[in-house]
């Protein structure tokens, strides 16, 4: 099934483990899928673009190389996800100023990319945002799922995740009556070959027994961004294996 045959979509973070699987997707249901990253060489015939979602100019050079090749831009999914090196201590060790980059990093930018993407589909009268949150931008952590390692959940990625919910809600609202969508998935637990005792303990709690693949988020991703989800906007979908229900 081609449901997004012929439509330019963007991917953040396209070379990550979430992002090589939607980009992976979104090239199976047909779309022109580029992957934005800061790692990529731009290349527009081979579907990449480097970008560095933190730096606005990097942004706006990035939507307008898109839109000057394509003629539009279809969809965008934020999923890039920017942090610092002392990411992950624990919250009463964290620097305000690391605090404050995090959220520069990660809120802020994705505001950034949807305020620029949003300029180019509301020109057009469609498009399709794809904002990835968290489980965690939800509902608070359950620590016990990091006893007997040295993990823990980074504050700075709850207060980020759920603000990016919030923000997905006021988008939808703001620019619903130009035919633009903004939605956001939330994933839960994805497996990324994590300390043993973390896995078993993580799997122990969801319902369905395992943590997720990225093969697991990507599918609802493309239906967000396509045509059948044309009447759904300002929503966040758990893609969490129970997670969240109980």
């Amino acid at each position: 099934m081609q449901r997004l045959k012929g439509k330019v979509i963007i991917i953040t973070g396209g070379s990550g483990l979430l992002g090589k699987a939607v980009v992976s997707h979104l090239l199976s249901e047909g779309a022109i899928a580029i992957n934005a990253d800061i790692n990529c060489e731009t290349a527009l015939e081979k579907g990449t673009l480097r970008c560095d979602i933190t730096d606005v100019n990097s942004i706006s050079e990035a939507i307008n190389a898109v839109v000057e090749k394509y003629g539009k831009l279809d969809g965008l999914v934020n999923n890039a996800y920017p942090r610092t090196k002392d990411w992950g201590v624990k919250f009463e060790n964290v620097p305000a100023e690391s605090w404050k980059q995090n959220v520069d990093m990660q809120l802020n930018s994705y505001v950034m990319f949807c305020q620029a993407a949003a300029k180019a589909m509301r020109e057009n009268k469609s498009g399709s945002i794809v904002n990835m949150s968290s489980v965690y931008g939800m509902v608070g952590p359950d620590f016990t799922v990091y006893d007997g390692t040295e993990m823990t959940m980074p504050a700075a990625y709850s207060a980020i995740k759920g603000g990016l919910i919030n923000f997905t809600r006021y988008l939808a609202s703001y620019i619903g009556k130009d035919n633009v969508r903004v939605n956001c998935v939330s994933p839960g637990g994805i497996f990324d070959n994590q300390n043993e005792v973390f896995v078993k303990n993580y799997e122990h709690k969801v319902p369905m027994k395992r943590m997720g693949k990225p093969e697991d988020i990507a599918p609802i991703v493309s239906f967000l961004l396509s045509d059948e989800a044309g009447y759904i906007t300002g929503q966040n979908i758990a893609v969490d294996g129970g997670w969240t229900s109980i």
